[in-house]
């Protein structure tokens, strides 16, 4: 068999995938960036600024339960369209909001619509690759994330400062409707795909094996009823609200804390996102490495996110230094961890359940992921104002980062027991 050429077409796809996840995150990430700007604009307190956060986490996680299961029904190529047509309007959209309550309906929109990436994403990911590639095409994808974290901290000042925060959202906005054209044009599903070879496909189904929960496709309320279903939801709750902390605090925190000026591109910021990016890809990497090497499905995953929860601890150490660079090094391990973690526990669904359940399962999940992050900013918004009252609103962000900390270990050892297998051990 050509490796070269079976190759190429599902990592064709897999480009898509990345491309369409750096665009949502793009679009996620700029009202972050713009925060300092739009509290003087609006007059908002941190409360205001949670709300506004918890009102995207919310829609999120009704559109996470709403695309799960629909694109399990029409597909991903329609589901993944509409989905991107309908954020791309949203995150326009932004830029006509006149107060608190229209960037509120706004942030609904976007978090609605933006649920059908990952849901879509996965769906394709189990549908193109063989399951000893898909943590690692899970990480490459879900890396788009971390690029577009990236790009971000260098497009939206550049816009901000040529043009005004109205037009940050505008552009960003529209790259979605470019990608577009690129999806519909190229995406098929490997059966249908044109280009495909009967290597590459043959390739994709190698390893396809009785799956871990069910042999057969089950009515979306039998899914609670399923232990590995329980263990994707609690690993989600518990971790999710670190990623939204980093996603739309984090700017401000160096700016608070350390007086980053975020009218200009901000280089800590880019090196914490890049960091993200090694991470996404090397979490993925190793799982998929010790498969490969005859380890068990499961005993490599978790062993995998063990390793990965234990180096999100050091983040604790943050509220001991006064240097930015050393706080920027311990979030950066902390937010490569917290990809890494993504890429397997994603590919933990694709381990347990048949491909025709996977985006139902990843909608419950990643619902269960917003209601933490509908709670956590709740959370933040309250200690950050209390302290900022105080005048020391550093040690607002020390509490937050003990609770961060902390979070992974403990969604690890529930995971663990709730997929635990008496006949292996990790």
């Amino acid at each position: 068999m050509n490796i070269a050429s079976q190759k190429r077409v599902r990592y064709g796809i897999l480009a898509l995938l990345f491309f369409g996840t750096t665009i949502n995150y793009i679009d996620r990430q700029v009202i972050g960036l713009l925060k300092p700007t739009l509290e003087k604009e609006f007059n908002w307190t941190e409360t205001d600024y949670s709300n506004i956060v918890m009102a995207f986490s919310a829609a999120y996680a009704i559109g996470l339960m709403g695309f799960g299961r629909w694109i399990d029904k029409i597909g991903t190529k329609l589901g993944y369209s509409v989905s991107v047509f309908f954020w791309s309007i949203a995150a326009v959209a932004h830029a006509f909001a006149k107060s608190t309550f229209g960037f509120g309906l706004a942030r609904v929109g976007l978090g609605v619509a933006e649920a059908g990436n990952f849901p879509a994403a996965i769906k394709s990911v189990a549908e193109w690759f063989p399951k000893k590639e898909r943590a690692l095409a899970t990480g490459i994808f879900n890396s788009g994330a971390n690029v577009g974290a990236v790009v971000a901290p260098i497009m939206v000042p550049a816009i901000l400062g040529a043009y005004g925060w109205q037009e940050a959202f505008v552009i960003t906005g529209a790259v979605g409707f470019i990608w577009l054209i690129f999806w519909w044009k190229f995406y098929e599903t490997p059966a249908r795909h044109k280009k495909i070879s009967k290597e590459e496909f043959d390739y994709i189904h190698s390893d396809n094996e009785v799956v871990l929960a069910t042999e057969v496709p089950v009515k979306w309320t039998a899914l609670f009823k399923i232990k590995q279903t329980w263990a994707f939801i609690f690993g989600k709750l518990l971790t999710d609200p670190v990623w939204w902390f980093f996603l739309f605090w984090l700017p401000s925190y160096f700016s608070e804390t350390f007086n980053l000026d975020l009218k200009k591109p901000s280089l800590p910021l880019v090196i914490v996102y890049t960091a993200t990016t090694i991470g996404s890809i090397g979490g993925g990497f190793l799982s998929s490495y010790l498969i490969k090497k005859g380890w068990n499905v499961q005993r490599a995953r978790k062993t995998t996110m063990f390793i990965i929860a234990l180096c999100v601890l050091p983040i604790m150490l943050a509220q001991f230094t006064k240097n930015i660079w050393v706080a920027v090094g311990l979030i950066s391990l902390a937010a490569a961890a917290h990809q890494a973690w993504s890429a397997n526990i994603f590919t933990t669904v694709s381990d347990y359940f048949p491909k025709k359940d996977i985006s139902s399962v990843v909608g419950i999940g990643g619902m269960a992921g917003s209601v933490g992050g509908i709670l956590f900013p709740l959370a933040i918004g309250m200690i950050l104002d209390h302290y900022k009252l105080l005048g020391n609103i550093t040690a607002g962000y020390n509490i937050i980062f003990i609770m961060c900390g902390s979070a992974y270990l403990l969604a690890w050892i529930v995971m663990h027991f709730l997929t635990i297998n008496k006949k292996q051990s990790l």
